[in-house]
């Protein structure tokens, strides 16, 4: 008689979320401003147009260097230096369906297509 071996693969143990399922969406604390990538300048840095108003040229720390996959048109939170306000550290990055959601809570009001 065959074994049976359970699917351990990531793909099938993940749970689809309901339609009417809650999202839950971080929100810029203090001096966190969400901005947008518009050109990655290499060795980690990129700049990023920020929500007000300024063009800061940010990078990734060291402890997100590998986890965090970053692009043009990525929406991010990034944290002010507190000497330059024209550079910046990357904190976090949103997924489209969060992205959706501060559309919706209007925090993100740029017009531009990211996706």
């Amino acid at each position: 008689m065959a074994k049976k071996f359970k699917d351990k693969s990531k793909k099938n143990s993940k749970k689809f979320q309901n339609e009417n399922s809650t999202i839950r969406v971080r929100i810029p604390k203090g001096r966190e401003v969400i901005g947008i990538i518009t050109q990655r300048c290499g060795g980690s840095r990129m700049f990023v147009s920020c929500t007000d108003g300024k063009t800061r040229n940010c990078r990734v720390p060291g402890r997100k260097r590998r986890g965090l996959w970053l692009r043009e048109g990525d929406v991010i939170i990034i944290e002010p230096w507190e000497f330059d306000d024209e550079r910046g550290d990357v904190l976090f990055k949103y997924t489209p369906t969060e992205v959706s959601k501060l559309r919706e809570m209007g925090l993100l009001n740029i017009t531009k297509d990211e996706f």
